[in-house]
């Protein structure tokens, strides 16, 4: 009989219910989770349309979700015409309503569920690296299904672990950690460092990483995204030294039409880590960029991306 896998790790993020959830503070959180859970077993067809509706009055703002979206496509593709634009923020406000409304069936459903609702092309660059014994890190860029790949692979018995943000909201981030982990894994929190997640990797779990938000100027470097530059984490190089990790990068997208998830996992970087910080960055912005030239109501093109300028000034005014 196997023995169960033992994640526990003390230098883990593990969140643990408080009976002080139970107090006003929290009941808003609490009537949001006990709405979704129902709720989120609508026809999509259902939900695509709600969504739809919240993206036109979303759009109708001249600040939050939209105006970001709006000012990142500016920068990062100047020649794009305005109706091009609008039609692909339009695109992602749909496509981030429908999976957020749809997000608790992760753990509501069975693993069966999850694997008949899942398309995995390329899955073979993963399994054969760790045939050969050969640690991996996932290149993972914020898409809105983000997670579904890391708990389809822990659903199948893969130790994993990611690092993460924790939420100024208590009660959410319990319950956002015990969805992350409802097949096992571990999660390291960010504010703890890199080290407990680098220890990981090396004895054996998968990382699953996301390294494209804007970290500030003192812990990136300035290189090339679409036609502007971006302030870039050079970790990715860094992190494959330090565990002798193949870096795997891939794409998850969301159907709306569907509910169906697809994910593109491609050959491991070659040449990589290069030789310098700057081509580390270099190499992680190219492959994003070749992934939102087909898909990019995929990515959070919301996210405060471009933050950090060269010259100190902020273009989400």
């Amino acid at each position: 009989m196997n023995n169960p896998r033992n994640d526990f790790d003390p230098k883990a993020y593990n969140p643990t219910f408080k009976w002080g959830f139970l107090a006003p503070k929290y009941w808003t959180t609490w009537f949001g989770i006990l709405f979704a859970i129902p709720f989120s077993f609508a026809p999509i067809s259902f939900h695509r349309w709600l969504a739809s509706l919240a993206a036109k009055n979303i759009m109708a703002k001249t600040k939050g979700q939209a105006y970001r979206a709006r000012v990142n496509l500016s920068h990062c593709y100047p020649e794009m015409s305005e109706q091009k634009k609008e039609s692909i923020v339009s695109e992602i406000l749909v496509t981030a309503g429908t999976y957020l409304m749809r997000f608790p069936l992760l753990t509501l459903r069975s693993r069966r569920w999850l694997e008949v609702n899942t398309k995995v092309n390329g899955l073979e660059y993963f399994t054969q690296a760790k045939a050969a014994g050969q640690n991996v890190i996932f290149l993972v860029p914020h898409t809105w299904s983000v997670d579904v790949f890391a708990m389809l692979l822990a659903s199948q018995g893969h130790p994993m672990c990611t690092m993460v943000k924790s939420q100024k909201n208590a009660l959410s981030e319990w319950a956002m950690s015990k969805q992350r982990k409802h097949y096992g894994g571990r999660l390291y929190e960010r504010a703890g460092g890199i080290k407990p997640f680098i220890k990981a990797i090396n004895d054996g779990y998968t990382g699953y990483f996301l390294p494209d938000q804007d970290h500030g100027p003192k812990k990136s470097v300035f290189v090339d995204f679409c036609a502007t530059t971006k302030a870039t984490l050079p970790v990715m190089g860094f992190l494959a030294k330090a565990t002798k990790s193949k870096i795997i990068p891939l794409w998850t997208a969301f159907d709306v039409k569907t509910g169906k998830f697809e994910i593109d996992v491609y050959p491991p970087l070659e040449d990589f880590p290069t030789e310098t910080p700057e081509g580390d960055a270099l190499a992680m912005n190219r492959f994003i960029e070749k992934c939102c030239e087909d898909k990019p109501e995929q990515y959070m093109w919301n996210l405060k991306l471009l933050h950090s300028q060269l010259n100190g000034d902020s273009l989400y005014k």
